[in-house]
């Protein structure tokens, strides 16, 4: 029987597998054509974000799920922001305060603290940034919330992440199981939502979304990248996380490529002012 599923055990145990099989940036890319590599199309959506986020100099950002501290870094060191990632996983910032020491940015910082309760005074930060970490939060509702409560008047939000493009039903659901299942054991447990939710409860919490982004076709090459990286680093990979480990990656890329290509999952991306 496997042990009942804990989000930051997980991310503390994949964390250095992942940083080989989905690039330093740790998230999906917008494609401009299947040609191009994952560095690239990872960069192009980190700047759909921070367009989104109307990104500049001495703001002080709240990164929400801030991964291995890549994106904070570069705001921090590009674009003159003032950045606080935060993350469940203690790996995870262990590697983010390593990456920015090595890198000598000091307006990034990182601490161990969960997006849904962050613990800041309301109105602490100018921008909240949410880059692909909402699907592993179960409460979205206390997510947006607290996005809302803690941004400053005239603040804004942007987030991105995968969602879901179309009704499942239960019957569906429960012929899915063993695919479903593979995608929990290998990305976490997440659970994806329509754009349109994003949007109700950005709403309901003073936020008016003002831009909004359907980026399902431009994040489809990913898994296939995704893929070659499982290969090319596949000695390393078993070492670190099994040969069951690096099988299942492989295969649950191929489900969510799948998913993309039957309608049922997608990519989207948001962002809103506070009123």
């Amino acid at each position: 029987m496997k042990p009942p599923y804990d989000a930051t055990s997980h991310y503390d145990r994949v964390t250095e597998a992942w940083t080989l099989l989905l690039g330093e940036d740790l998230h999906v890319g917008v494609f401009d054509d299947d040609g191009e590599d994952l560095a690239t199309a990872t960069g192009r959506l980190t700047t759909l974000m921070v367009e989104a986020a109307q990104i500049g100099e001495g703001l002080e950002v709240l990164d929400v799920g801030c991964g291995t501290g890549a994106p904070a870094c570069l705001l921090a060191a590009e674009y003159r922001a003032r950045v606080t990632g935060i993350t469940p996983s203690a790996v995870g910032v262990s590697a983010a305060r390593a990456r920015a020491a090595a890198a000598g940015v000091a307006d990034a910082v990182f601490e161990q603290r969960d997006g849904t309760e962050s613990g800041f005074p309301d109105a602490s930060f100018d921008r909240v940034w949410e880059l692909e970490s909402s699907h592993l939060m179960r409460r979205r509702d206390r997510l947006v919330a607290e996005c809302g409560r803690v941004l400053r008047r005239g603040g804004r939000l942007a987030l991105c992440d995968f969602v879901l493009r179309r009704p499942v039903p239960f019957d569906e659901v429960r012929r899915l199981r063993e695919r479903l299942g593979l995608l929990r054991d290998v990305f976490g447990d997440a659970r994806m939502e329509p754009l349109d939710r994003y949007e109700e409860l950005a709403a309901a919490n003073g936020l008016h979304v003002d831009r909004r982004l359907d980026l399902t076709a431009e994040t489809r090459p990913t898994f296939r990248r995704w893929i070659e990286n499982a290969d090319r680093h596949r000695d390393a990979l078993i070492g670190s996380i099994g040969e069951s480990g690096w099988s299942d990656f492989v295969e649950a890329c191929k489900v969510l490529a799948s998913f993309w290509d039957d309608g049922t999952l997608g990519y989207g991306l948001l962002a809103a002012v506070k009123g």
